[in-house]
């Protein structure tokens, strides 16, 4: 019995993580292909970055409750917490532009509300896609080399 429910957890956690993979991949996807631009709309961006926070939050959440650990763990946070951090960047970045033109008339506090809306821009755009890039190759390395693994010990026990 405590064999069926380690693999339905597994499973589980596999599952939301391939969702992730193909939510994140489909948003930028439509955000950075010029010819899908005319295609999509502010609800579909907010939506979708909804739909990023929580399938993040949530394989982030899995991580934790299933207690997977070593590298494989740090790979799944990366992954889920980049997802997540794409949609939140983006909006602090659409944030402190509007502060910074609100503020515009205080030279110091402009300055520094563009600062914050070109940092927030930069983790948005360079670093959250890097991020997710190596948290699912190292994911799917991992899943691929615990597989083998379990296949080979479900062999030798025959």
């Amino acid at each position: 019995m405590g064999l069926i429910m380690d693999s339905q957890k597994r499973d589980t956690l596999t599952i939301m993580f391939y969702l992730v993979i193909i939510v994140f991949v489909i948003t930028v996807g439509m955000l950075l292909i010029p010819g899908f631009r005319g295609y999509i709309n502010t609800a579909f961006v907010i939506i979708n970055g909804i739909i990023l926070v929580i399938l993040g939050s949530v394989l982030i959440g899995l991580t934790l409750v299933q207690k997977v650990e070593g590298k494989l763990k740090k790979f799944l946070m990366l992954t889920g917490a980049s997802a997540a951090g794409f949609f939140v960047f983006a909006l602090l970045h659409n944030i402190f532009y509007a502060l910074e033109q609100v503020t515009s008339h205080i030279t110091i506090l402009s300055y520094l509300m563009k600062a914050f809306e070109v940092i927030f821009f930069l983790i948005a755009i360079f670093a959250c896609p890097i991020g997710f890039l190596i948290g699912v190759i190292g994911s799917i390395v991992l899943f691929i080399k615990k597989r083998k693994s379990e296949q080979e010990n479900s062999i030798d026990k025959l």
